[in-house]
């Protein structure tokens, strides 16, 4: 086999979830992680993020750790809290990385410190791994915290690969198939919209109710079908097909791998049912958009919002940035809609004039006024005050999306 056929057959099981590269080890097999394991991360992960090297028990690397401790205590004690599967996060200690070994747990030993040829070989019979970094034991477990809270808001990101019908229930038709077949399909599904693939199952075209009216029983979809359609992939982002099928008018989208093969389908309501189904639940990582939201206050007219400047909002010069100001007036809009029309907007156009910045612990009223709004259109401005003082004004432009 050639390197470039490998490289790419590397790299394919890479984006699949079944092998992860560590620089300095190599290749490993990991085990591929199911959404709801996401607060977890695997050792072989946890030496990605502390940019660290591997000492002994390379077979151990897929597995994922169920929790992390810090030996910073006697041996006695670190024995009452090791578990299978856990970190022991310790210094140049010998007798605690021996101990954590025989215990099922792994070892990430700090300050550069390396270990005794006896502790490798020994990670190596339990194929548990022995790791080290250069950082110290606090900067560590930071760290490893920071991880397993991005991985937690990650959680809460719903794919297409999360919700789409797949292909092997998922209602298609073929490039040589003929206008009947759609009818005969139609009928039995009661859908009007179907991807049309080729012989190797490469998406080609969709085919609706509008193509086949008025055409010939016996005319080849190829020939009436919209050629070249819209399609989306199993990684992309519940909010991006979204956006899309609002700003396009679609009702379904073929989801394809990378070689443009028919995986399944989302359609409208696929969507639709998981944004309602995520509003429901509780959120676990707080986002900047999170804080955004809980820190507006409508008042008790609904004519004004009102929110405070929080330290993680300011930029490096300690004023409101640029980002957090955008989201507010955003959200501001979206709350307002969500009272007048009962109806979510997704932006086409934001224009934002920055007047004056805005420091720290500043209070901010946004007064947005609706400016024109139809069925599926709205305008609004928004004028944005710090005190007394105009501090920056904007006009957003979006499609709305009724509230059901």
């Amino acid at each position: 086999m050639s390197e470039g056929t490998a490289y790419r057959a590397i790299k394919e099981a890479e984006n699949q979830g079944l092998v992860s590269t560590i620089e300095r080890v190599g290749t490993v097999r990991i085990e591929q992680k199911k959404k709801d394991n996401f607060e977890k991360l695997t050792f072989a992960e946890v030496i990605n993020i502390v940019d660290g090297q591997v000492l002994g028990g390379h077979e151990g690397l897929h597995k994922t750790l169920s929790r992390f401790l810090i030996g910073a205590m006697q041996l006695e004690a670190i024995a009452g809290y090791l578990e299978t599967d856990s970190l022991l996060i310790v210094g140049d200690r010998v007798g605690a990385h021996e101990l954590a070994l025989n215990n099922g747990a792994a070892v990430l030993i700090t300050g550069g410190f390396d270990t005794d040829s006896s502790i490798k070989q020994l990670a190596d019979e339990k194929q548990l791994p022995v790791m080290s970094t250069s950082y110290d034991t606090f900067t560590v477990a930071a760290m490893i915290n920071r991880a397993i809270y991005d991985q937690m808001i990650k959680k809460e990101i719903v794919f297409v690969r999360d919700i789409f019908t797949p292909y092997d229930e998922a209602y298609y038709l073929n490039v040589k198939d003929k206008v009947e077949q759609w009818y005969e399909l139609n009928e039995r599904s009661r859908h009007t919209r179907f991807p049309v693939v080729d012989d190797k199952k490469r998406v080609k075209g969709m085919v609706t109710s509008k193509d086949i009216i008025g055409k010939e029983p016996s005319l080849v979809l190829e020939k009436v079908m919209t050629k070249h359609p819209l399609v989306v992939h199993p990684k992309t982002s519940l909010a991006y097909v979204a956006h899309m099928m609002v700003w396009e008018g679609i009702e379904v989208v073929p989801v394809v791998d990378g070689a443009n093969k028919l995986q399944g389908i989302i359609s409208r309501q696929d969507v639709l049912k998981a944004l309602q189904h995520i509003q429901r639940q509780p959120q676990v990582g707080e986002k900047i958009d999170d804080i955004v939201s809980q820190n507006l206050q409508m008042s008790e007219d609904g004519a004004t919002w009102q929110t405070k400047v929080l330290p993680q909002m300011t930029n490096q010069l300690g004023t409101l940035s640029d980002g957090v100001f955008t989201a507010f007036v955003t959200e501001a809009c979206g709350q307002m809609l969500r009272n007048v029309k009962r109806a979510d907007i997704v932006v086409e156009t934001l224009t934002i004039y920055f007047l004056k910045p805005v420091p720290i612990d500043s209070v901010l009223t946004l007064k947005p006024h609706l400016l024109e709004a139809g069925r599926m259109y709205a305008k609004i401005d928004v004028d944005v005050f710090n005190g007394k003082q105009q501090v920056g004004q904007a006009l957003l432009m979006g499609q709305l999306i009724e509230r059901r």
